[in-house]
């Protein structure tokens, strides 16, 4: 099991062990997941549908193309598909 102790500004470093079983690296995302029995899951976020959050909501930022959404998608499902055939939730 791996630990971590919580900063004064409530960070944490989160351990090598769990970093390289997520696929971890500097400048992710990840978030967290309040299950109803009280346990908290950690996922990561993926970075290629990342970018699409919020762009019809921006003033002044160009809308994505549908072409743009479709292909960001493609890429989020294969990189899910890759991360299921590894293994991972």
């Amino acid at each position: 099991m791996s630990g971590s102790t919580i900063t004064s500004k409530g960070q944490i470093t989160v351990p090598k062990e769990v970093r390289d079983h997520l696929h971890l690296k500097e400048g992710d995302r990840v978030e967290f997941l309040i299950e109803a029995g009280g346990k908290v899951e950690l996922r990561p976020v993926p970075s290629s549908i990342l970018g699409l959050c919020g762009v019809l909501h921006r003033p002044g930022m160009r809308p994505a193309s549908i072409e743009e959404m479709d292909e960001a998608v493609g890429r989020y499902l294969a990189e899910d598909d890759q991360r299921i055939r590894k293994g991972r939730r």
